[in-house]
């Protein structure tokens, strides 16, 4: 078996408040291959905190902490700012949720995808136009040339999604993290999109980790599924067996999905547990963990 892209083990991010220390990630622990990893939660379960500690993106007073956090056997954990932009959107790269906050409204779109691949690839802006022309018409973005002279509020939400996966596979990375890529698309232009990350993720033998609310879309699109709730990892399993889930929290999430083939006339609520949430634990943090105090 080959040695993984992405190996975390015990990852936790805590954050001090005036009631005492918070972790919004608890004991996170998973290996990442050249695969698609779907991590599924409801919201505030940690979905997106563990991207962006993998990413170094937890600013102060935010603790990042983990018994392992490597990248081709390298560890990454708290590296320094500056080693750390040379991995982020080189080596690593993140699609966030919605294009029109991610993407700079007073550049134009093809200035924003040449300096993004400059700045981790280098060379000529003409070679950079060209890759960034090339990306486009991965995307299938049909006239790629009047795009890259357009403003982001000159495009359509899915065409600014396709943008982003553009200007974020453009200079090659090992892993892409996309946050709920889709969750602001019609149906037509999601399964669009999923496409495209598909087929550019299984042709550059990348790793994908796909954050996501739902899990008919995830059962669907990826090869495993992590299942978060309060911060931790409370199920494990192939997404083909996700609908044959063991844990309660994931028989509870798929119970309150509404169904064509098993209508019925009034959803399941989940009821919560709190051994869910306060099962045992290894090494809390404390106040005296962070030297600045609440």
């Amino acid at each position: 078996m080959s040695a993984p892209l992405l190996s975390v083990k015990n990852l936790r991010v805590a954050f001090p408040t005036r009631q005492g220390v918070f972790e919004a990630v608890r004991g996170v622990s998973f290996d990442l291959g050249r695969e698609r990893l779907g991590v599924v939660g409801e919201s505030g379960s940690g979905k997106s905190m563990t991207g962006r500690a993998v990413l170094g993106l937890v600013r102060p007073p935010g603790k990042v902490s983990a018994d392992r956090l490597e990248l081709d056997g390298q560890s990454i954990l708290n590296l320094p700012e500056r080693q750390m932009r040379a991995i982020r959107g080189n080596r690593i790269s993140m699609v966030m949720q919605d294009p029109k906050f991610s993407l700079n409204p007073v550049m134009k779109i093809g200035d924003q995808i040449i300096e993004a691949y400059r700045l981790h690839a280098g060379g000529a802006r003409d070679a950079a136009r060209q890759k960034a022309l090339e990306m486009l018409r991965a995307v299938q973005i049909r006239d790629p040339e009047r795009v890259m002279g357009a403003y982001p509020h000159e495009v359509s939400g899915g065409m600014g999604q396709r943008i982003m996966i553009a200007m974020m596979l453009a200079p090659d990375p090992e892993i892409l993290i996309a946050d709920e890529p889709t969750s602001a698309l019609d149906v037509s232009v999601r399964t669009e999109v999923l496409n495209i990350m598909d087929r550019l993720v299984r042709d550059r033998g990348m790793g994908l980790i796909f954050i996501s609310h739902d899990l008919n879309l995830v059962a669907q699109f990826c090869d495993r599924v992590l299942i978060m709730y309060a911060g931790r990892i409370v199920e494990t399993l192939a997404a083909k067996d996700l609908h044959n889930a063991r844990h309660p929290y994931t028989q509870g999430l798929l119970n309150s999905l509404p169904r064509l083939d098993h209508p019925v006339e009034r959803l399941a609520v989940l009821q919560r547990q709190d051994s869910w949430r306060d099962g045992p634990l290894q090494g809390e943090l404390s106040e005296t963990d962070f030297p600045g105090g609440l």
